[in-house]
């Protein structure tokens, strides 16, 4: 997913973003609405997952493997979820809009 199409998504209320970083990390910034789950934790956060939620994961770029790890993991347990394209420095670097704290 890229961030035009995921910002898109965000708005109109149509996903679950996931940002599996380390929670400091996240309090840091992290894109609003997001949800910090940190890789090591994502199993225990499945059951919050609504049932028919379609699920974004994103962390430190493209080549950051906590995203991909989030998307099989979900797929595995029949959770339709993709990626962001890339992650949070380009999301902010491109001037989307960014929260921070916890």
């Amino acid at each position: 997913v890229d961030r035009k199409e995921l910002a898109a998504r965000i708005r109109h209320g149509q996903v679950v973003v996931l940002d599996v970083r380390p929670e400091r990390e996240f309090t840091a910034g992290h894109i609003p609405g997001a949800r910090s789950v940190p890789i090591g934790e994502l199993r225990k956060h499945l059951k919050a997952l609504p049932s028919d939620a379609e699920v974004v994961a994103y962390c430190r770029g493209p080549y950051c493997v906590y995203a991909d790890d989030a998307v099989r993991q979900l797929a595995k347990r029949g959770v339709k979820a993709a990626r962001l394209q890339d992650g949070f420095p380009e999301w902010q670097r491109a001037g989307l809009p960014v929260a921070s704290g916890a």
